[in-house]
C-alpha cells in the first residue's frame, strides 16, 4: 500500500476514535488517526472523564480525613489542602493514560498523524499540521471528533472568572463562591469538588429539578443528600447574564435576585466538534444541533464516511462512543456490528454515586408500560454499614408481564461498579427473578441489588 493510503482513516483520537483505531487493526485494516491534540485520549482522558475523576477522589479523600476519619477510630492531627500537589496528582494520572494509548497506537501499528484533519472529498483527508499540509486516502473515513462544551447566551466566557469545566479542572485556588450553571452530571462532580475543598457553591439550572433525564425519584434523593453536604441549589432559575467585575462574578437570575461569585462554571451541556470537517466536499451537513445523520450501523449520507460518537444522536458518554466505534469498524470487516441502546449505562460520580441503566419510571409511566418497582436501602445493607455510607437506595424496574429488567437506578456506594451487573443483566434479557436467585457473596453491596430484585417480586428478605 503506498505511503499516506489507508484501508481507514479515523478523524479524533477520543474513546470513540482510538478505541475503533484499535479494533480495526487488529481486524487486519491499514489504519490512520488524526488528531490535533499533541496527547492523545480526547477530552475524556485529557480535560474531561479523567481528571474530574482524579479530583473527585482526592477531595473525597480530603473530606474523609477532616469529617470521617475520627468515626472509624482513626485520629488525625489538622488536615491542610496541598491544592498544588492535588493538581499535580490529576496531571499525572492523565499523563500516564494518555502515553498509554500512545503506546498503544505503536503496538498495533497505527499511524498517528497530529493536525487538523477535513474531509477533501471522497476517500481524501487533508491534515493541516506543523506548519504543513499532508493529504491521506483511505476507502472508509470515520468521523470521530467528539463534542466541546455548549454557552449559554449571555454568558460571555472569559476563559478566567467565567469559564467551563476545562477551566474549573484547574482552578489555581479554592473559590470563595463558585456559581455552577447546570445541575447535571458535570456540574454536580465539579461543584461537590470545590465544596469539600472549602468553597461555597451554588447550583443554577433551569429546570425544577437536578439531573435532567435522570429516575425522579433518584435524583430527588440525590439532591437532598447533596444539599445536607453543603451544595445550595436554585433550581426553576433561567440564567439571563453574566458579567465580571475585577475578582467578582454576577450571575443574572431572570425574575429573582442576581448571584455573586468569584467563579462561575458553565456546564449546560455540549456540543458535537463538526465544524471545518470539510464535509460540503462529500456533500454532508450537520443537522440544526450539528449532528452528522447516519443510519443504523453509523453510515453517513456520503459513501464510504461514517460517524460515532458525539458527533451523532444519543447521550455524550465515553463508552456509548467506544462502543460505537468497535461496532462501526467490526461490521466493515466482518459484516456484522451492534451496539444495543438501551443498556447503555450513566454515571454521576458524586458521594454518593447516581448510576442508571435503561428505562426510568416516568419513561414507562409515559409509554404506559405495566411495571414493578424493587426498592432496598444500602442503610440495611451490612457492606454499607461496615463503610459508613448507608445513604441512598437500589431501584428495580420489571415488566409486570414478563418479569424482564426494565431500568434499575443506584443511589449509593460504588454505584457506578454495581451498575455494571444490572446492565449485563438486561444485556442477556434477564428477568427480576434471575437476579435474585443469583447467589452474591456476602457482606457485599452488590447484594443490595439482590434485595431490590427480590423487593420487585414482593420479597425482601432483609426489609
Amino acid at each position: 500500500m503506498a505511503a499516506n493510503q489507508f484501508d481507514l482513516v479515523i478523524l479524533g483520537a477520543g474513546p470513540g476514535g482510538y478505541v475503533a483505531a484499535l479494533k480495526a487493526a487488529q481486524l487486519g485494516l491499514h489504519v490512520a488517526c488524526v488528531e490535533r491534540e499533541p496527547a492523545l485520549g480526547g477530552t475524556c482522558l485529557r480535560i474531561g472523564c479523567i481528571p474530574s475523576k482524579a479530583l473527585l477522589e482526592s477531595s473525597e479523600k480530603f473530606a474523609e480525613a477532616r469529617h470521617e476519619l475520627a468515626r472509624h477510630g482513626v485520629r488525625v492531627g489538622p488536615v491542610d489542602l496541598d491544592l498544588p500537589a492535588m493538581l499535580r496528582r490529576k496531571e499525572a494520572v492523565v499523563s500516564v493514560l494518555t502515553r498509554g494509548v500512545e503506546s498503544l497506537f505503536k503496538k498495533h501499528r497505527v499511524t498517528r498523524f497530529t493536525g487538523h484533519g477535513r474531509l477533501a472529498g471522497p476517500g481524501r483527508v487533508v491534515v493541516d499540521g506543523a506548519g504543513a499540509a499532508t493529504e491521506l486516502t483511505a476507502r472508509f473515513i470515520l468521523v470521530a471528533t467528539g463534542s466541546k462544551p455548549a454557552t449559554l447566551p449571555g454568558v460571555p466566557l472569559d476563559g478566567e472568572r467565567i469559564g467551563t469545566s476545562t477551566e474549573a479542572l484547574s482552578y489555581p485556588e479554592v473559590p470563595r463562591h463558585l456559581v455552577v450553571i447546570g445541575a447535571g452530571y458535570i456540574g454536580l462532580e465539579l461543584g461537590s469538588v470545590w465544596r469539600r475543598l472549602g468553597a461555597r457553591v451554588t447550583v443554577v439550572e433551569f429546570l425544577p429539578r437536578i439531573l435532567p433525564g435522570a429516575d425522579a425519584e433518584i435524583a430527588a434523593e440525590a439532591q437532598k443528600l447533596l444539599a445536607r453536604q453543603g451544595l445550595e441549589f436554585r433550581l426553576g432559575a433561567r440564567v439571563t447574564g453574566a458579567a465580571v467585575a475585577g475578582d467578582t462574578c454576577r450571575v443574572e437570575i431572570e425574575g429573582g435576585e442576581p448571584i455573586t461569585g468569584d467563579r462561575v462554571l458553565v456546564a449546560v451541556g455540549r456540543v458535537p466538534n463538526t465544524e471545518d470537517l470539510g464535509l460540503e466536499t462529500v456533500g454532508l451537513q450537520a443537522d440544526e444541533k450539528g449532528r452528522l445523520p447516519v443510519d443504523e450501523h453509523f453510515a453517513t449520507r456520503a459513501p464510504g464516511v461514517y460517524a460515532v460518537g458525539d458527533v451523532i444522536g444519543g447521550p455524550m458518554l465515553a463508552h456509548k462512543a467506544s462502543e460505537e466505534g468497535i461496532a462501526c469498524v467490526e461490521r466493515l470487516v466482518t459484516g456484522y456490528g451492534h451496539v444495543d441502546y438501551h443498556v447503555i449505562p450513566g454515571v454521576c460520580y458524586t458521594q454518593p454515586e447516581i448510576a442508571s441503566v435503561g428505562r426510568t419510571e416516568e419513561q414507562l409511566q409515559q409509554e404506559q408500560v405495566p411495571y414493578r418497582k424493587g426498592v432496598f436501602p444500602f442503610l440495611a445493607n451490612g457492606r454499607a454499614r461496615s463503610l459508613g455510607q448507608t445513604d441512598g437506595r437500589v431501584k428495580v424496574l420489571a415488566d409486570a408481564r414478563t418479569d424482564r429488567v426494565l431500568g434499575v437506578h443506584i443511589l449509593g456506594p460504588r454505584a457506578g461498579e454495581l451498575i455494571a451487573e444490572a446492565a449485563a443483566a438486561m444485556a442477556f434479557g434477564a428477568s427480576s427473578e434471575d437476579l435474585a436467585r443469583v447467589c452474591h457473596a456476602h457482606p457485599t453491596l452488590a447484594e443490595a441489588l439482590k434485595e431490590a430484585a427480590l423487593a420487585a417480586g414482593g420479597q425482601a428478605l432483609h426489609f
